[in-house]
Formats: C-alpha cells, structure tokens, sequence
C-alpha cells in the first residue's frame, strides 16, 4: 500500500485526494495548502493530519507518493516548489496540468526527476479513457496505417478576469496537444493565429496549424468563449487505411475502415460507465498509482513529466508564432 500526500487543496486537489482514498493500492497519508481553512477543511473531509508547510508535511509523513495540485500565475507558476521538495523528498510525483507556466522550470523537474531515478507524471486526464484507449488500440492495430491529418478541437466557457493574455493557451490547450501527441507523435512546426472576442483582454479563441515530426499535418481549434456546447471535445484522426474520432473523452470513439462503408463504436456504457467528468481523474491517477505500485521505470510512465513538457513547448511555440504574426516556429528551438 502506498501512502500518499496532497500539496494545494482546491477543487482540483481534493479530486485527488478522493482518488487515492478509493485506491484499492493507495492510502491518503495527508494534506497541505498555504491557507489554513484550505488544509483544515481538507484534513477534516479525508481525517488525514493538515499541514501548511510542505516540506514539514513531506518530512514528518514521508510518503512514496505526492500530488502537485497548486496553481499560481497561469494555473501553474506554484508547480515548481513543491514538486522539487517532493522530489528531493524521495517521492514519486503525478503534477496538475499545465506543468508549469516557465518552460526552465518544467525542464528542471523533468530532468531532476530523471536525475533521481523517480516517476513523475502530470494529469492529462482527458485521454485516461477507455474510449481513448480503444482509439490508440485501433491505431496500434494498423486499423489507420500511414498517418495524414488529426484535426482537434476544445472549448469551453470561462469568462472570469484572468491574470494573463496567455492564459487560455496555455491552461486548457496542455490536454489537447497531449492528445494530439499521443496519437501523432511530436510536433515540428507551428503556426498560431487568435482573437480576443468581445470584451475580452486574452487571447479567448485560437487557431493553430501544425507540421508533426512524422509528416502528417494537424489542426487545433480551441475557445473559452462559447458558453455552452455539444459536445465540448473532439480529435479526428486519418490515415491511408482509415479514419477515428474519438469525442468528450469518454462518451464514445468511432473507426471509419477505408475498406468498408461499415464503422465500428465504442460507446460508454449506461452501466459501469464513466458517470462524469470526475472519473477521468480517477483512472488517471489510479493508473500513475498502479504503476509506481507495479515498478514501472520512470521513462515508461504514461502521461510522463516529459510529455507535459513537450506539450507546453508546443503551446510556447504557439504563443511566439502568435506574437509574431503567425509566422511559423519550430518546436525545438523554444525554451523559453
């Protein structure tokens, strides 16, 4: 049984600490936040000691496991701290997307990890799904074959005053380029164009071309303007042998053979089914749980510290395509 800890008890931090009381292979261990009713409360909900200091928590509990759930400037400059205590501490760590706001930083934990020989995760949660699994088992199959295009959208509503003209780009597109990744591999180069919609100060709604390492193209639209949609999440995956679309993270993924005018569904089931948007962290975080149970070797981690970092930089490359009028940059040559 591995015992766990969560530093930065939000909305997000107490989805994970639910997580790991329902592990059959992890045990809550504790819980931290800077502010005392944040700790306090969470200690109470999950009867676990409180801390408001992370390395006091890390010393006194030493747990195997720790989640990085804080927040800060763009929903991650407070990444860094806490997860190099943690590290430094001995523990695994799964981190919350984005990584980190500062691509030095993400580099840092990623290779401090490496250094140390520990897993480190990040919380890429939308594709921890079977729908996305039956998708890449599709891929894996040669069901799509040679790869030509992923087309991948994601939008939601989100109109309160944010702290950065970036800050859509960055928060929610992690999620979408690691889809993209997964299905496609590494990105080569980028092109971003944006806007601001009406009455917005951030870049709110953004188009995004993409040349992969692997010679296929791809495309990501993603918006925190539209006030409700259905569905909100969708990647489209072709290739000279067919074409999968895999929608809203579990509810379904369907395969188009180009040998055949008949499709095969994946569909949630009524039963024993994802229910909601909260059983995406579960299996995500279960599956960082049963492989550092298991032994897994760092580098085999799915939904690795070094993918959230290769997702950022592609965001990065975005965000310097974009300030540069859409003039296409190369991913590897951003680091910063």
């Amino acid at each position: 049984m591995l015992r766990v800890c969560v530093i930065g008890m939000g909305a997000i931090g107490n989805k994970h600490a639910k997580a790991y009381v329902d592990s059959k292979n992890a045990e809550l261990a504790g819980v931290c936040d800077i502010r005392r009713d944040r700790a306090e409360a969470a200690g109470e909900r999950f009867s676990v000691p409180y801390f408001l200091d992370a390395e006091e928590m890390l010393r006194e509990l030493k747990p195997d496991i720790c989640s990085i759930t804080t927040g800060g400037k763009e929903y991650s400059s407070d990444h860094y701290l806490p997860t190099m205590q943690a590290l430094n501490a001995g523990c695994h760590v799964l981190g919350e997307k984005p990584i980190s706001d500062n691509l030095r930083h993400a580099a840092e934990m990623v290779e401090t990890a490496k250094k140390l020989g520990l897993c480190y995760g990040i919380d890429m949660n939308h594709r921890f799904t079977p729908a996305a699994r039956q998708a890449k088992k599709w891929q894996d199959d040669g069901r799509i074959g040679e790869l030509l295009f992923c087309n991948m959208a994601l939008w939601i509503g989100k109109f309160m005053p944010l702290d950065s003209p970036y800050y859509h780009l960055k928060a929610l597109n992690p999620h979408s380029v690691n889809i993209m990744q997964y299905f496609m591999g590494p990105v080569d180069l980028v092109s971003c164009f944006a806007m601001k919609a009406t009455g917005r100060d951030i870049w709110s709604t953004a188009s995004i071309n993409m040349k992969f390492e692997c010679g296929a193209v791809g495309h990501l639209t993603s918006s925190y303007d539209i006030r409700r949609g259905h569905p909100m999440e969708r990647c489209e995956v072709a290739g000279i042998n067919g074409r999968m679309i895999f929608e809203d993270m579990w509810r379904e993924a369907t395969l188009y053979p180009s040998e055949t005018y008949l499709k095969e569904v994946y569909t949630n089931p009524v039963f024993d089914g994802y229910k909601g948007f909260d059983d995406t962290f579960r299996n995500r975080i279960w599956t960082f749980v049963d492989q550092v149970e298991r032994g897994d070797k760092p580098e085999d981690i799915d939904g690795s510290g070094l993918e959230g970092l290769e997702a950022q930089r592609v965001i990065h490359a975005a965000i310097r395509s974009l300030d540069n009028g859409g003039i296409p940059v190369k991913v590897s040559e951003v680091f910063d």
